[in-house]
């Protein structure tokens, strides 16, 4: 695919804004179809690049099949091992336990929570102390949070959250062994493949050089790292649970977990 981004336009921009209005979304309507942050999009829609990765999601939230003025073959939905390897959140472990799509997946997904923790952060900073998620209107990470502790979502916890993708993200360039020791750490895992969803599934597989059949099958590499399914049993699934459970939401922080 050449440059990792597709260059931005102010022609462009009014064409991704029009189209917007088009079909009568919101500006979070749209980042969330396609897998971006507001603040994103909003960049978008001023005239900056657009990368590879995100421009299929750009397409399928429009209703495009390609964006106006490029040529299908710039945002094509094959995937080119070098343009993922250069991802400052790019891990070589997981490329080589897992897979590739196991390492997209991560760089995107990673990618995606931190925009939606950092605005999320940015919107409770002005807000009374205690004030949650669940407060400031339009928020992805509300709804990809588990129901039960989301009056716990409050700027701490975000900022928890936000370090939390930062050091796996520094671990994942360094090629360390990623490890989940605690809740919080096996959630946000879990949430790096909630986030890339929309974009991994539209990816398409390389007929020459795939396994087709892996594509089915491109989110499974985080229970190998969990090595059980005990975060969506317990915490995504209406179970109410009480303190003394090791997933409630006092105990994310502690290491209990062990590899």
């Amino acid at each position: 695919m050449g440059q990792r981004s597709i260059k931005g336009s102010l022609e462009l921009a009014k064409s991704i804004k029009l189209r917007r209005n088009e079909l009568n979304l919101t500006i979070e309507e749209a980042a969330s179809k396609a897998g971006v942050g507001t603040k994103t999009w909003s960049r978008y829609e001023s005239g900056e690049s657009i990368r590879k990765d995100k421009g299929r999601g750009v397409c399928k939230a429009l209703n495009w099949h390609s964006l106006p003025g490029k040529e299908e073959s710039d945002i094509s939905s094959t995937l080119d091992m070098n343009e993922y390897r250069n991802h400052e959140a790019w891990s070589s472990y997981i490329m080589d336990t897992f897979g590739k799509l196991a390492a997209i997946s991560f760089a995107i997904g990673s990618d995606i929570l931190l925009d939606y923790s950092e605005e999320d952060m940015e919107k409770l900073s002005s807000m009374p102390r205690g004030s949650h998620v669940g407060e400031i209107g339009v928020s992805w990470l509300a709804s990809l949070l588990p129901s039960q502790f989301l009056m716990r979502y409050d700027y701490e916890f975000l900022y928890v959250l936000r370090d939390t993708v930062t050091r796996f993200r520094l671990q994942a360039s360094a090629g360390i062994q990623i490890k989940a020791h605690s809740v919080i750490e096996e959630l946000v895992l879990y949430l790096f493949v909630e986030a890339s969803q929309f974009i991994m599934e539209s990816i398409e597989p390389d007929m020459e050089n795939d396994d087709v059949d892996t594509y089915d099958n491109w989110d499974e590499w985080i229970f190998d790292i969990f090595d059980d399914m005990d975060l969506i049993t317990f915490l995504y699934s209406d179970r109410y649970l009480t303190n003394d459970d090791m997933y409630h939401f006092n105990h994310w922080l502690e290491r209990q977990f062990y590899c």
